[in-house]
């Protein structure tokens, strides 16, 4: 039986679209073996889908086998452990054309590099001899590396930074501009080099950091565009973990961390929520204590929940999904009882068709389909 998920007031009441509520949806296991799969993705109108694995590997899934030789590996450029590793991946919006794809990971010291690489004449091998670094900073600690890139409408390329990790934004690059950290970048790689500023970032002009597009993030653990918007799930500390939605018109816009913790104010300080974007959904620690953010399906295979955003939890393994409109996180479901046990759940991924995929503990990719 599906369910409403109680969680922000706003959501409480919603009444289900009778097409969802009639939904039947179940999970297959397209393939296993991998140690820590942290992502799943595919080129534009390519049939093959991508897995990253976390130590430093990208493999092919072609006509449903794993190749053997894996399409990227950079093992030995990469710090494996907790959450450091090879975390993102993002196809060039014409990489039929270019062959460019682009990858973030934690290096041997443990500080994050955004590199190019190209496709080679194999087109299922990059050519290692092609890297060339886009970005790098450091990072303080261990944890909060985010790690999520993709490409946006615009066709920039969008970095999603934790704060800096320890607990409680301790460095306090959440609210500092001029921090890379916390933040969500966005670069032209199309132009400069290694690239341009797009005029549009809120500080290309002075006053902070020219690459961030948006602040206040704390761990930002998976981000995804669906038409023009963004959508954000942002690790919390303690008690709350929420999922933000900014447009790419929203330049400039604070998502409150380490203001807030969610919709509160982050350990009962009195705060000022002025100017702030809140999140659409939150849930408690009660409830999980990792929020896995994941994608829109625009899929064929299930229309009735065409629309709706899937995400879940590292702890409990929930999958749940909304509608984002007007604001607001509407048609909440719950879709736990259905799939049944998913491990803990690392990531999400999509293909070239919006079908969406799942990866887990256990070095599965799942798939999401109509039962």
């Amino acid at each position: 039986m599906r369910i409403s998920i109680p969680t922000l007031a706003a959501a409480a009441a919603i009444a289900l679209a009778p097409a969802v509520a009639e939904a039947q949806i179940g999970v297959e296991v397209l393939a296993d073996g991998f140690e820590q799969p942290v992502f799943v993705s595919a080129p534009a109108g390519d049939e093959r889908i991508f897995v990253v694995d976390q130590p430093g590997q990208i493999f092919v899934i072609e006509n449903g086998e794993v190749l053997e030789t894996p399409f990227l590996d950079i093992r030995s450029d990469v710090s494996f452990g907790g959450e450091q590793g090879l975390l993102g991946l993002a196809f060039h919006p014409r990489y039929a054309e270019n062959g460019r794809f682009f990858v973030n990971y934690t290096n041997n010291d443990g500080d994050t590099r955004v590199v190019e690489f190209r496709a080679s004449s194999d087109p299922n091998q990059a050519a290692p001899s092609t890297a060339k670094t886009i970005i790098g900073f450091d990072q303080p600690a261990g944890n909060h590396n985010g790690g999520w890139i993709g490409f946006g409408p615009d066709s920039y390329l969008y970095i999603a930074t934790g704060d800096g990790g320890g607990a409680n934004d301790r460095f306090g690059n959440g609210q500092n501009p001029d921090s890379l950290l916390g933040k969500m970048l966005r670069l032209d790689v199309d132009r400069g080099e290694p690239y341009a500023i797009p005029q549009g970032n809120p500080w290309a002009d002075g006053g902070g950091g020219p690459e961030a597009f948006i602040y206040g993030l704390r761990n930002p653990w998976r981000a995804t565009f669906d038409e023009h918007d963004l959508i954000i799930a942002d690790v919390g500390q303690n008690q709350w973990e929420e999922i933000s939605v900014v447009s790419i018109a929203d330049a400039g816009a604070n998502l409150g961390w380490p203001i807030m913790e969610g919709n509160h104010c982050f350990q009962a300080n009195s705060c000022d929520e002025e100017g702030l974007v809140l999140p659409v959904y939150e849930y408690s620690h009660d409830e999980g204590c990792s929020v896995t953010g994941g994608y829109v399906y625009r899929g064929a295979a299930i229309p009735e929940v065409r629309g709706h955003y899937f995400f879940s939890d590292y702890c409990t393994g929930f999958l749940r999904s909304f509608r984002y409109e007007d604001g607001e996180a509407v048609d909440v479901m719950s879709w736990t009882s259905e799939v049944g046990d998913l491990g803990r759940v690392l990531s999400f991924g999509f293909d070239a068709s919006g079908e969406i995929y799942i990866t887990n503990n256990r070095g599965e990719v799942l798939k999401i389909v109509a039962q």
